[in-house]
Formats: structure tokens, C-alpha cells, sequence
């Protein structure tokens, strides 16, 4: 289930000229499609605002916890939407340290005064959804949380461009859902 659609937490409506920053890995940079084809590109059609893309592919979520305060300081953005930890899930790393470095970025985040909405990454693991530390974090920050919707489209050969990455059908429905997120959130408003 989505947080947000349990009732909380709620997120402030986003102005016209505020920027969203989507921060993580390739899943948030587009591989397996052209950039006009990335979830972020296709949710600034959507939304009608600037949404940075700021997908590294193969980043860990050390890595992005190293990145994150320059990109913070450089788009001065309204919210951030995170989606990290997929690649050490694959490298079989130690979910407590996937957690700490998700724990930082969250708490970076929040100390500058942004709100984040966490986009959990499955285990590696046949019809599993978001790895159960994603959930913790989203409930100990009061996020606006999805658990479901990566490993949704992984389990969906029709949206995938190779065995991890999405095609053009499945980034649209990334961003689609995403956008639902944050109209159901209050981030958007009819």
C-alpha cells in the first residue's frame, strides 16, 4: 500500500517554476530509452514542471549519498524524488548499509527543508515489491512512499527493455504512476 493513499503524509503544492529533482540511478536516468523517454522527462510533460534528471547509471546508494549535496545546492529544488540502493541490491550488498546511506540522503534532504517521496527497489527475489528496509525509512521520515510500482514493472516483460531496465511503456507508466503519487499526495493540484 502507498502511504500517502492511507491518509499521510501530505506534501505542500508545488508552484509553477518549481523544480523537482529525480535523484538515483538508471532507472532515474532513462537506460534502455532515449532521453525524451525517461520517467523524469515524461513527468515534467505531465506535471508542466521542470523535473531534473539526476540518474547516474550504476551508481550505488554510497555513491549517490557522496553526489546528492552538490545536486541539492545546484537545482535548488522543491522536492526530491528518490530512487537509490537498486544497484547494491544487485552486488548483494548488506541491507543495513543500504540503509544507512538511504538514512542520510533522507536526512540531507529533510535538513534543507525539501520534501522526499522514496521509490522502494525490490529484492532480488521472484513477485517481491520494495526490500522491507525501504518501507522502514518511508515510515521513520513519514514519507510519501511506493513500494510497488518498480517491482511491478520488473515483473512485467511488456515494460522492460533488458532484464533490469525499462522501455519507452514502461518509463511512461513509471512516470504516470509517479505523477498519480503526487496528485494523491497534494504535491499537484487539479
Amino acid at each position: 500500500m502507498l502511504l500517502a493513499a492511507c491518509g499521510s503524509p501530505e506534501l505542500q503544492p508545488l508552484e509553477p517554476g518549481d523544480r523537482i529533482l529525480a535523484f538515483g540511478d538508471s532507472l532515474t536516468f532513462g537506460t534502455g530509452v532515449n532521453a525524451e523517454q525517461s520517467y523524469p522527462t515524461v513527468l515534467a510533460r505531465l506535471s508542466g514542471l521542470d523535473v531534473i534528471n539526476a540518474g547516474i547509471p550504476g551508481e550505488t546508494a554510497a555513491q549517490g549519498a557522496k553526489r546528492l549535496p552538490a545536486e541539492l545546492e545546484a537545482t535548488q529544488a522543491a522536492l526530491v524524488i528518490l530512487i537509490e540502493g537498486g544497484n547494491d541490491i544487485l552486488r548483494n550488498r548488506n541491507s543495513d548499509l543500504i540503509k544507512a546511506d538511504l538514512d542520510r540522503m533522507i536526512r540531507l534532504i529533510q535538513q534543507s527543508g525539501i520534501p522526499v517521496v522514496l521509490l522502494g527497489v525490490p529484492e532480488k527475489k521472484l513477485f517481491s515489491d520494495a526490500a522491507p528496509f525501504y518501507r522502514e525509512l518511508a515510515e521513520q521520515y513519514s514519507l510519501v512512499f511506493d513500494g510497488e510500482l518498480i517491482g511491478r514493472l520488473m515483473r512485467t516483460p511488456s515494460m522492460k527493455s533488458d532484464p533490469i531496465h525499462f522501455n519507452a511503456a514502461g518509463y511512461r507508466e513509471m512516470a504516470e504512476s509517479i505523477y498519480q503519487l503526487l496528485r494523491d499526495s497534494g504535491a499537484i493540484e487539479d
